[in-house]
Formats: structure tokens, sequence, C-alpha cells
């Protein structure tokens, strides 16, 4: 059951990024990502149990953390190809969380476990270092810049994750935890909108809502599947199976915005699936 309900959060997070990463301004689409989110959380509010006391600390840090996230994977969708920077991005996260979950929540992860992570983890920065050589992208050359944004992007995704983690463990609800952690990270990037494009801003956005909106909406599914599998299984494993989404995401960059998947992301891709297998034999 938890191996389902990550699987199908790692689609659904492939699915939300492409659709945000489709729309050509970027502030506008984490603008009704946010947005979507937001609205999704406060409805949910309404009906799921208020987190613990001890679990707001963790709320807070979290909220932070994931617009420090959502602040640079804007940037590196602006200047990077979607099916490189998502697996860098995605892919930097596991061994991270791997190390933090061992140092802060003294979670050890077994040796199979272990090796699956590393497996995976070579995969992701074998495309990395692909396109480093190649020059794969927006523009010619390595694009250090957004390769920079999108390490740092999965940076702040294993802190965010091992954050959550104890936090939603601590809150006594995932369906509360969720619904305020989406709440309160949706909000600042729609209010810096409104407060950078003023007047423009309905405007801009109407012709894209819908699509911004569905983003939001599987955003927070997608979360919600996994903060519920990280209250029944060690983080470590939990990350680094979601991101399996590399592979959608890999698929969705070739099949809808016209990125070659080449033979690096293929192997990345087959490194991905054994190093699941791995994990899956362990646990």
């Amino acid at each position: 059951m938890v191996v389902a309900a990550v699987l199908a959060a790692a689609l659904t997070h492939a699915t939300w990024n492409a659709l945000a990463h489709g729309i050509r301004d970027q502030l506008l689409a984490f603008t009704l990502v946010g947005g979507g989110g937001a609205l999704c959380g406060a409805l949910l509010a309404c009906f799921a149990p208020l987190p613990a006391a001890g679990a707001w600390p963790a709320l807070l840090v979290s909220a932070v953390l994931h617009v420090v996230y959502q602040a640079l994977l804007m940037r590196s969708f602006r200047m990077g190809e979607f099916g490189q920077m998502y697996p860098i991005a995605r892919g930097t996260a596991p061994l991270v969380v791997t190390v933090l979950a061992a140092v802060f929540v003294h979670e050890m992860p077994d040796a199979w476990q272990l090796a699956g992570v590393l497996l995976a983890s070579v995969g992701l920065v074998g495309v990395a270092l692909w396109g480093l050589r190649t020059g794969v992208g927006k523009a010619a050359g390595p694009q250090w810049p957004a390769l920079t944004a999108a390490v740092c992007t999965g940076l702040a995704i294993a802190s965010y994750t091992v954050v959550d983690g104890v936090g939603v463990r601590a809150s006594g609800t995932s369906l509360g935890y969720i619904a305020w952690l989406m709440l309160l990270e949706g909000l600042p990037i729609p209010l810096w909108a409104l407060a950078t494009r003023r007047g423009e801003l309905a405007a801009q956005l109407r012709p894209i809502a819908l699509r911004g909106l569905v983003g939001g909406a599987l955003s927070m599914l997608a979360y919600g599947l996994v903060l519920w599998a990280q209250t029944r299984a060690p983080l470590a494993p939990v990350a680094a199976l979601r991101e399996s989404s590399i592979i959608a995401g890999a698929a969705i960059g070739a099949l809808f915005f016209k990125e070659r998947f080449g033979w690096p992301r293929t192997a990345a891709s087959v490194l991905m699936v054994g190093g699941i297998a791995l994990m899956l034999h362990g646990s």
C-alpha cells in the first residue's frame, strides 16, 4: 500500500511540474499552483483535525522551505530543459535525505535500502554530468546557473522532506498537516505576484487559470500521499521511491516538450528502477 501510494505520488508530481513548466511565465504558473494548493488546503482544513501543537514548529519551517524550493524550481525551469532540470532537482534529494534522516531522526537504512538509494542516485548524477558535457538545453554549453538552481532545489527538497517527516508524525493527522502546509506555503508567491503585477495580474492569469489550478490540486494530492507514507515507513526509502517521478518527468519532456530522451536518460531510468527494486527487497 505504501509503495503504491508513493508511486502514484511520483506520477502526479511529475504531471503538475510539467503543467507548471508548460506555462511560459513561471511566476504566473507558480501563482496558480500555489493558489490552487492553498484553496484546496483551506477547504480540507475545514474538515480535517487540527495538527497537534508539537507539529507546528515543523509546519512553519517547512512552509518557508517550500517557498524557497518553489522559487528555485521556477528559476531552474526558466533556464533549462524540463527533462534535465527535473531529474537533477529530484535526484539530489534521496542521498541527502538518507544522511539527514540518519543524523536527525536516527533512521539507519539497511544494506538493501542503502544500495537502492545509491544505485538510483548514480543514474541521476549521470544525467547531470551528461548535460554538462553536451550542453543540452536552451543555450549552448553547460547551463551552470540552471544546474546550480536545480541542485539547490534538491537540497531544499531534502530539507523539507525530513522536517515534514518529523512534523507529520507529531501531528496525529496527515490530512490536517497537509491541509495547513498547503495553505501556509501556497500564499506567499501569489501575494508576491499580486504586489508586483498589480492590476495586470488577473488578465494575465485568466488564459491559463484552469491549467494552473489543476496543477495546484495535483501538487497537494502528490505531497499528501508522500506525507501519509512517511507516517508508515522510514524517510529515506520513501524519498528515493518518490524520485521514480524522474522517469515520468523525462518521458513527459520527450513527448510534450519535444526534448530528446537519449540513451543517458534511458540508462538513468533503468538504474532508477533497479534502485527501487533493491529498496523494495529491503523493505
